[in-house]
């Protein structure tokens, strides 16, 4: 048995104060809710508690032992009760936790000295945070002050009771008291009541005296009414009750120790186990990166040792071409009559063809250089590409482990020569496939080093720059991509000749056709096949379309009842224009017929519209419900495929190609959506989602051309990305420049409003909330 225990778990002795009393009670209490140490009396009272012989007495000979030391020492354990004691698992340890004295005759818990008269309620221990919380607390940390009263009273000796002084005797009564407390449990208090009252007289209950003879026996005997005939402590002791007992409980603790030891090895193992597992994951997952890594090596040492050995035949050829030149001529010369006023001719052409042939193989300086350039902006980027590379090369191992594993269902199923035969033929197939796959993220790669920055290459310097409601809301290049036009709240249409602007140098640049709105214009769209026409939509809800050769109206369509952001035409049919507004509906138009030729009602606000690439019969439409819709016009009843992940408005939608969607929204983001790959009419999981501009409430453009995507920013920047690629390729901030002092000035109101593509090249025409407009140039 162990000494004591004080509050904070050190060792305290016999004659402690009893204000150290009062904070051990409380923290035993406190240590009872978290499974620790708990006060005796809580422990006997608890319900359903399970009487196992061996542990009731190991605690039983604890206490007496503790009682024997202090009679050893001549003194009187009067508070010997269940109150006084902790027990703390797993082996029942049990401490003592308050004081006695040789005059504590009344039996108090407190340690002090007590009177006839001594109010039981006052000694027993209390919460630090006050009574009424202990009230709330009763059964779960310390018992209730009338719980210990009539403890002292059950655990008081008959002698006690006539006002006699507390003696051993009484202690050995009081240990026989606990004794029967061990081994007999109640279902209510009532009925515990009525027991410890028949107790007083030595009345024992019957399922005691019959599962628990000896136990009965000796707990009488404890509790003998004469003093005298009551056995000493050291008889206690020695007794055969406790004696037989101590080798059973002796093995029981030693089985306890080896299950905890075993179960304590069985979750360190379970643990490591786990670990184990885990690290063998990474691990074989970084063996498979190493893998397709080495093959992706291997891959691209193949390539460039083929290119290599391209280069030198290219280069053998050209210099057999030149030196053959030479040689004709000198054949002509001598078949030829000689002409001598030609000879100075001859020889300066062959020179230039002998350096051109030179310079159609690069040096090791110039690659090298190059290389070094692309090398350090690879670099800079190397922890988005290598995700971006990892993500797509994970999808094309899915892809094409998926299509193998049906390939050999497809094999098991026939399990014929012939099926064998075309496994073969569908392996290398899929091999091809793969392979195209891994070069098409290769061409991005090198698509996304291809370029270094955006530079300008021309400033439109027009008249009206400084009037305050010049935004460009829509440009867009002509069928042959001679011209380009602006349109915006100035209610102009204004068009420009591209090489003018470029090569020609002008203090300000005059539009080569101007035709003004009645309203502000959201959007233009040129026609692909008739180059002299443009539509356009307005902020009244009207379409037109307009002949750019007579600077007039030619068709004007009038059925949207509020602004109509977004016009396409249609590049298969230059017949068929497609219309959105902001009275929730998208209108299909014919130019040979009067009114529209269908309607689509939707949800919310339509932001965008356009046309599938290669068929009249599909549209894509961006919606205010943050939600991307594609129709096909022979059922415009519902969409056949809905595009769901975007959080805020879809104020874009660009087809990349006839299968292939990139949306624009003001949540910040891109997406590039595969029309392919849906199973049903929803899509949920993006290809790829694009970040670094910033978008959350205007309009600021989105334009497509070979894979990379245009789009403005909230910053007064133009971001590019590629297909290939999350993060941004390329960005140009506009300049803002105060007209009064001529210097840069940081103006946060302003963003970029529209961009657009000259066609597949990489010339780039964008324009800024403040009329700027700008032809950018990848270089």
């Amino acid at each position: 048995m162990e000494p004591s225990r004080g509050a904070a778990g050190g060792g305290r002795r016999w004659g402690d104060a009893e204000a150290e009393a009062e904070g051990d009670a409380a923290e035993e209490g406190r240590r009872a809710e978290d499974g620790g140490e708990v006060s005796m009396r809580e422990w006997l009272d608890r319900a359903g508690r399970a009487v196992e012989a061996a542990e009731c007495v190991h605690v039983f000979r604890q206490v007496a032992e503790a009682v024997a030391v202090a009679h050893a020492q001549g003194v009187a354990v009067g508070s010997a009760r269940p109150s006084c004691f902790v027990v703390s698992p797993p082996f029942a340890r049990v401490a003592f936790i308050e004081s006695a004295s040789g005059s504590d005759a009344s039996g108090s818990c407190s340690g002090s000295d007590a009177s006839e008269d001594a109010d039981p309620d006052a000694s027993p221990p209390r919460r630090r945070d006050g009574a009424g919380r202990g009230e709330e607390r009763a059964g779960k940390s310390f018992p209730l002050k009338s719980v210990l009263a009539m403890e002292l009273n059950w655990y008081t000796s008959p002698e006690e009771a006539d006002d006699s002084a507390a003696t051993f005797a009484s202690d050995v009564y009081r240990l026989g008291v606990l004794l029967f407390e061990l081994f007999c449990t109640f279902e209510t208090m009532e009925d515990k009541m009525r027991a410890m009252a028949n107790l007083r007289h030595r009345v024992l209950p019957p399922q005691l005296l019959l599962k628990w003879p000896k136990e009965a026996s000796f707990c009488q005997l404890l509790m003998h009414p004469v003093p005298e005939t009551r056995p000493k402590m050291s008889e206690v002791l020695q007794s055969e009750f406790l004696n037989q007992s101590r080798n059973s409980l002796e093995e029981r603790e030693a089985a306890l120790r080896l299950r905890e030891e075993i179960e304590e090895q069985e979750l360190l193992l379970d643990f490591l186990q786990q670990l184990q597992k885990r690290k063998q994951d990474i691990a074989d997952s970084l063996q498979d990166t190493v893998a397709f890594l080495s093959s992706d090596i291997n891959e691209v040492l193949h390539q460039q040792s083929a290119l290599g050995h391209c280069v030198n035949f290219s280069y053998d050829l050209d210099k057999e071409v030149c030196s053959g030149t030479v040689e004709d001529q000198s054949d002509c010369g001598s078949r030829k009559r000689f002409r001598p006023e030609l000879q100075g001719v001859d020889m300066e052409e062959n020179n230039r063809s002998v350096e051109e042939c030179s310079r159609t193989v690069p040096s090791s300086e110039l690659i090298q250089e190059s290389v070094l350039s692309k090398s350090s902006r690879l670099m800079k980027n190397l922890k988005k590409l290598e995700t971006a590379y990892f993500l797509t090369r994970s999808k094309l191992a899915k892809q094409v482990g998926n299509q193998i594993s049906s390939h050999q269902v497809v094999k098991r199923a026939t399990g014929s020569a012939i099926g064998t035969e075309g496994s073969s033929i569908d392996d290398f197939s899929l091999e091809r496939q793969y392979g195209r796959r891994q070069n098409s993220f290769l061409e991005g790669l090198c698509k996304y080093l291809s370029f270094s920055k955006l530079k300008v290459r021309a400033e439109l310097k027009h008249c009206d720059l400084l009037n305050s409601s010049n935004l460009v809301c829509s440009v867009g290049f002509d069928r042959d991509r001679e011209f380009f036009a602006t349109a915006g709240v100035n209610k102009k249409i204004k068009v420009f000749e591209y090489n003018m602007i470029v090569n020609e140098h002008r203090d300000i640049h005059y539009p080569v056709v101007e035709m003004s709105n009645r309203s502000k214009l959201s959007c233009i769209c040129w026609n692909s096949y008739m180059k002299s026409h443009i539509a356009s939509s307005d902020f009244e809800g009207i379409v037109q379309v307009w002949d750019v050769t007579r600077s007039q109206v030619f068709v004007e369509m009038r059925e949207h009842e509020r602004r109509v952001w977004s016009v396409d035409f249609s590049i298969v049919d230059p017949t068929k224009l497609v219309s959105g507004s902001d009275d929730r509906s998208v209108k299909l138009w014919d130019m040979n017929q009067a009114g529209s030729i269908g309607t689509i009602r939707t949800r919310a606000n339509v932001c965008s519209v356009q046309f599938q690439p290669d068929s009249a019969r599909s549209i894509a439409v961006g919606s205010a419900d943050h939600k991307i819709y594609c129709y096909d016009l022979r059922n415009i009843r519902a969409p056949y495929c809905t595009l769901v992940g975007h959080t805020k408005t879809v104020s874009y939608v660009k087809y990349l190609d006839a299968s292939t969607i990139v949306s624009a929204s003001t949540d910040n983001s891109l997406k590039l959506w595969d029309l392919s790959k849906s199973r049903g009419r929803i899509i949920d999981s993006p290809l790829q989602t694009f970040t670094g501009h910033t978008n959350t409430k205007n309009f600021v453009g989105l334009s497509i051309s070979d894979g990379y995507i245009a789009t403005g920013s909230e910053t007064n920047e133009v971001f590019v990305y590629h297909k290939e690629f999350p993060m941004p390729v390329l960005a140009y901030k506009f300049s803002v420049t105060d007209p009064i002092s001529g210097q840069e000035i940081d103006d946060q109101s302003q963003f970029i409003s529209c961009v657009c593509w000259r066609g597949q090249s990489s010339t780039l025409l964008s324009a800024n909330s403040s009329g700027n407009i700008k032809i950018l140039e990848m270089d």
